[in-house]
């Protein structure tokens, strides 16, 4: 048994997912933005759960990815690598009809040479640069793309024609999301000038759906949201303004406990952990927690972060270690080895919320989940 475990809410997943297809018109795919393990989720809990939701279209970042998600699952779904695509994974994504992006020619042209081999068709999804500058077709390159694809038409089919947006989350990006909408505009009429219609143009991450709504096009990629999260804290003031409510309407689909392992008294006047970040001012009643930076839990929250323990809220106190932090119970004599510990979640009456660790780590709520250890057990709650 591993010492710690985190649990997958079912119904907050349903929640979410309700929420964002209210968000976008029924002609519109959703597509489960699954990377990083779902978001530290777990691919494999997760993709049997959306399909349930009827979320049968999954975005993930890498060929290792698809194959995680193919395993588990059911029939009637669609897998897309946005990214990384390993040399030895390119005749299963071709053999198994997975779309993938094509963000440069040497991936086109790679990729086609197997499918003209194979006499198999590519499922490609045609990434444009508009100003991210990461990965996309720069202008100069869209004629090439197109003589390509034309000239081998039987070998590939345009699935999509997509982008991706730098910062939609924040007004600070405005002006620059604005060009870069201009700038696939252009590419969605260029292309289509040529011929060349793809079934589906996308370019909407959460941040997107919620701030341009109008630019959903076929599909929307969505990550966070469906996760319970919000892209920003921006992002959730203008959402409650707009709609005029007072209460966050997505449920956090993920929560995280261990347990007591030891309990004992420190005089007063004694450092407590590595160093000499804590020093026990009064006696001190310290209990440990089998759970530490190695697993996810961030150093940079020694001294401060919070658990909940039998429905009480108790601080973290000197540096966390690899694989284990410390608490301060003295103000408990009813705390015992083996009770249970909230470290992200809600009890009865308190919670402790993902958004805790990002205000005292300014660690970004996508980078505290991903870096949940995979190795925790992920089961399945109401």
């Amino acid at each position: 048994m591993h010492s710690s475990v985190i649990q997958i809410s079912k119904s907050a997943l349903k929640n979410n997912i309700d929420i964002i297809k209210s968000l976008i018109s029924k002609s519109v795919t959703l597509s489960s933005v699954i990377k990083g393990n779902a978001y530290g989720h777990s691919i494999a809990q997760m993709v049997p759960l959306l399909q349930e939701f009827n979320v049968n279209h999954f975005s993930v970042y890498s060929s290792f990815e698809a194959k995680k998600a193919f395993e588990v699952a059911k029939k009637d779904f669609t897998i897309l690598i946005m990214g990384d695509i390993n040399c030895n994974d390119e005749d299963w994504i071709i053999d198994n009809g997975i779309d993938f992006f094509v963000f440069n020619l040497a991936r086109l042209k790679q990729m086609l040479s197997k499918a003209m081999k194979k006499k198999q068709v590519l499922n490609i999804h045609i990434e444009i640069e508009t100003g991210m500058n990461r990965t996309g077709f720069n202008q100069k390159d869209w004629n090439d793309v197109i003589q390509l694809v034309k000239t081998h038409k039987e070998f590939i089919k345009v699935k999509g024609l997509c982008t991706h947006f730098a910062g939609a989350e924040s007004l600070n990006n405005y002006v620059r999301v604005k060009q870069q909408q201009i700038v696939f505009n252009k590419a969605i009429k260029f292309f289509k000038s040529h011929e060349i219609i793809a079934e589906k143009i996308h370019c909407s991450c959460s941040a997107s759906v919620l701030a341009f709504p109008t630019k959903n096009y076929d599909m929307v990629r969505v990550g966070i949201l469906q996760y319970g999260l919000w892209p920003s804290r921006e992002s959730f003031i203008k959402y409650i303004s707009k709609y005029n409510i007072d209460k966050n309407p997505l449920k956090p689909v993920l929560s995280w406990k261990s347990y007591i392992m030891d309990v004992k008294l420190v005089s007063k006047g004694e450092f407590i952990g590595y160093g000499s970040s804590f020093l026990a001012e009064n006696e001190t009643k310290v209990a440990s927690v089998p759970i530490g930076y190695g697993y996810g839990y961030s150093r940079s929250l020694s001294n401060l972060g919070r658990v909940i323990i039998n429905n009480n809220r108790y601080s973290v106190i000197g540096t966390i270690n690899m694989n284990m932090l410390l608490i301060d119970i003295s103000s408990s004599d009813s705390i015992a080895i083996n009770d249970e510990v909230i470290l992200i979640g809600s009890s009865t009456d308190l919670d402790i919320p993902l958004s805790s660790f990002c205000n005292n780590t300014d660690q970004l709520n996508y980078e505290v989940l991903s870096r949940i250890d995979k190795d925790i057990p992920r089961i399945i709650t109401i």
